[in-house]
């Protein structure tokens, strides 16, 4: 495959020095970025890190950090229609996908990516919200990664009762009346970390946490992202669904969820792992939705024990399957 130098805002990123990213075609000419970073010294594997819904490579910076310093390299993607990757709509502030399974295409690509690059093996993959949910669908999909982690993954979303009506209403009825390029009731078009004052806010308790989030968008706006089209939500609501009926993977997979967790749906992320025979549920006390970007008190473990995870895998490795497109 092709790929190309792609602009990385270091300025912001907070991410280790020598990082590299690069633009790729998928296979639907839908153009991404991804991002990688090595250690000093030879890694212990390659940790691939799929982000959530509206975010991007640089605000996962600071994971790479975290994660090249215990020994890995490190990856990262903007998903198509969000971060600098193609945005879908004549409006670049609504999020869209016109089918859940294209994030899948990205998925390939970058799958591609790190072969080319010859990325140290074991591969490992985390999902973070949304990108919880393409990760779910790559480990089904795939047989490349030798171990699983989630944060807050996207396995359900989280409505309040009035709401949860509403939404599904919005989701399969707006586009049958040509709206489904428009944003649902009650949403708004602005990044949500520039909306949403640090008091009140459903992703992070650590105040400086929040505060970089909103610097990175204030120095490099074209990284925003608003409210999801309608259709993006219908895809959303059917790729949850497909995902909570398949049979859980035998990939050994660490999941983490914050009690205090007010985006997607707990109880989904509850019965996954309940029902995963090789994975284990972490709940993080009055954690939100990011439990990697809580203070440095939650964070650090949470990032000792991700390690440990994947390092687990290695004692006892079994051959690392062949990846195959």
């Amino acid at each position: 495959m092709g790929f190309s130098p792609a602009p990385l805002f270091e300025d912001v990123a907070g991410a280790p020095a020598g990082g590299q990213a690069h633009w790729l075609n998928t296979s639907d000419n839908t153009r991404i970025r991804v991002a990688h970073w090595l250690p000093e010294e030879e890694a212990c594997g390659t940790i691939m890190m799929f982000p959530g819904r509206t975010e991007y490579i640089e605000k996962y910076g600071g994971t790479a950090s975290e994660f090249v310093g215990r020994g890995f390299a490190c990856l990262s993607v903007d998903w198509r229609g969000q971060g600098l990757a193609d945005r879908l709509l004549d409006d670049p502030r609504v999020g869209h996908v016109d089918s859940f399974a294209d994030y899948q295409k990205d998925v390939q690509a970058t799958l591609d990516l790190a072969t080319e690059l010859d990325l140290p093996q074991p591969w490992y993959v985390i999902g973070h919200s949304m990108g919880g949910a393409i990760g779910l669908r790559a480990v089904l999909e795939h047989d490349c990664f030798a171990a699983c982690a989630f944060t807050g993954p996207m396995w359900g979303i989280f409505f309040t009762p009035i709401m949860k009506p509403l939404s599904r209403l919005t989701a399969y009825w707006g586009p049958r009346i040509g709206l489904g390029e428009k944003t649902p009731p009650t949403t708004t078009l602005e990044s949500y970390v520039l909306a949403q004052p640090f008091k009140g806010n459903m992703l992070t308790r650590d105040p400086a946490m929040y505060k970089m989030m909103q610097d990175q968008l204030a120095a490099h706006p074209e990284l925003a992202l608003g409210a999801p089209s309608t259709i993006w939500l219908r895809e959303a609501l059917d790729e949850c669904a497909w995902l909570m009926d398949q049979t859980a993977p035998a990939t050994p997979c660490l999941t983490f969820l914050g009690s205090h967790e007010q985006i997607v749906d707990r109880k989904a992320i509850r019965a996954r792992m309940a029902n995963w025979p090789n994975g284990t549920l972490v709940e993080i006390p009055d954690g939100e939705h990011e439990v990697m970007m809580e203070a440095p008190d939650v964070r650090g473990p949470v990032f000792d024990q991700l390690a440990a995870h994947f390092l687990a895998t290695q004692k006892n490795p079994s051959p690392q399957p062949a990846l195959t497109s």
